[in-house]
């Protein structure tokens, strides 16, 4: 279907009923998937939320792996789903095919990269979005538009078929409406017999305890470390402090790997992306290499730190985004504040590779999440959800998932 018919450009590229159908039956058999413009959908072009990258892109031959997946599984693929340009943002902007809407909050944005799935979703569109993320492009869509996300273990679900950004940070997630779907999609994605290593496979008590990132913590995570059995930490959480560093060291190496991805195609097609997406890719080829190699250097010893604190009985319970979602109204300034206070929250399980679920945690109301400029006064807002992520160490993917449905059960009794 090429022609809008009705649906949203700022959601769809393709939009069918379905556009694919299953290939076979099983437990995701009725389910509906958004895909990420990044992913290979056999008989479809990859966009990657660019015009012109869409019209020099061959046709694919076949589905990326995941989607071949899900579609073996029982789900049908009802839509190739917009995304931020070439994955390279946090909040669902894009300057070609515009913003998508959030249904949860419609003044704000979804969030992204994998803007297209959160709005079919939280829409009612699509059950499952299928999406990616890099440094948060599940998490935070997931935050501010009230859904459930997984980004695992780097590694554990298979990347063939799907477009990169930074491959060594590069993740296939999703986000549903319902954790039980989630963790339902985890079964089909996650490898065979995978388990998390804080204990057993299908045991969400296998975490001992919470450290919490904020203080005091907030009723929901008393709640779920009561579900879960776990013991809330309250002690400083010294990886915080090395935050500031290990944000600088992940932004040199992802931007320096996403210019080796891309450079070449970004300096053939000038002004093709918008501008902030330019940049960012610009700024990966002023990083050296021995920058390049230092930034790795810090990572790895971060890494090292945070999972000695761990140990295999211990997740980090932090805020899945720097706040609600930025206002769809907010300028360039604002919305790179928002984006940095964002990282500053997802850096650590993406720079380390470690999984992260968030759960829906509350609806704030308010004004704009960021200072008025000065003398203008704060516009009240509505609504807007904020989300909970959980971190484990490697491999504790099942177990987060099945956490995030003890979450769920908690919220409603």
């Amino acid at each position: 279907m090429n022609s809008t018919g009705g649906w949203a450009p700022a959601v769809w590229r393709e939009r069918g009923d379905p556009l694919l159908a299953p290939t076979g039956s099983g437990p995701l058999d009725g389910l509906r998937v958004a895909v990420k413009d990044l992913f290979a959908v056999g008989g479809y072009r990859i966009g990657a939320g660019n015009p012109r990258w869409l019209a020099e892109a061959p046709v694919e031959p076949a589905d990326a792996q995941a989607v071949r997946a899900l579609r073996a599984a029982g789900a049908a693929i009802v839509g190739i789903a917009q995304t931020d340009e070439l994955a390279f943002s946090l909040s669902g902007v894009n300057v070609h095919y515009g913003t998508p809407p959030n249904p949860a909050a419609p003044d704000r944005v979804t969030g992204g990269s994998s803007s297209g799935p959160a709005s079919a979703v939280a829409a009612g569109q699509a059950d499952v979005g299928l999406g990616t993320d890099t440094a948060g492009s599940i998490r935070v869509p997931a935050s501010v538009c009230g859904l459930y996300g997984l980004r695992p273990t780097h590694g554990a679900v298979a990347v063939g078929g799907v477009l990169g950004l930074a491959p060594s940070f590069d993740t296939v997630g999703w986000l549903t409406a319902d954790p039980g779907l989630l963790r339902a999609v985890g079964e089909i994605l996650l490898p065979a017999g995978s388990s998390g290593s804080a204990g057993p496979a299908g045991t969400a008590g296998s975490v001992a305890r919470l450290l919490v990132a904020v203080h005091p913590p907030e009723e929901a995570v008393c709640s779920l470390a009561d579900a879960l059995g776990a013991e809330l930490d309250l002690g400083p959480l010294r990886e915080l402090d090395d935050v500031p560093r290990l944000l600088a060291a992940f932004r040199a190496v992802q931007a320096a790997e996403a210019w080796r991805l891309h450079g070449a195609w970004i300096t053939a097609h000038p002004g093709a992306l918008g501008a902030d997406v330019e940049a960012r890719f610009r700024f990966g080829a002023e990083v050296d290499a021995d920058v390049e190699r230092d930034a790795r250097r810090e990572i790895a010893a971060g890494r090292e730190r945070l999972l000695d604190r761990l140990g295999t009985d211990a997740w980090l319970a932090l805020p899945a985004a720097g706040g609600p979602g930025h206002l769809r109204r907010s300028g360039t300034g604002d919305r790179d504040a928002w984006r940095m206070a964002t990282l500053g929250w997802t850096v650590m399980a993406s720079a380390y590779g470690l999984p992260s679920c968030v759960v829906p945690d509350r609806m704030t109301q308010g004004g704009d999440p960021l200072p008025a400029a000065a003398g203008s006064p704060r516009r009240p807002v509505g609504p807007a959800p904020v989300g909970l992520a959980l971190v484990g160490p490697p491999g504790a993917d099942r177990a987060l998932l099945d956490a995030a449905v003890a979450a769920a059960g908690t919220a409603a009794s």
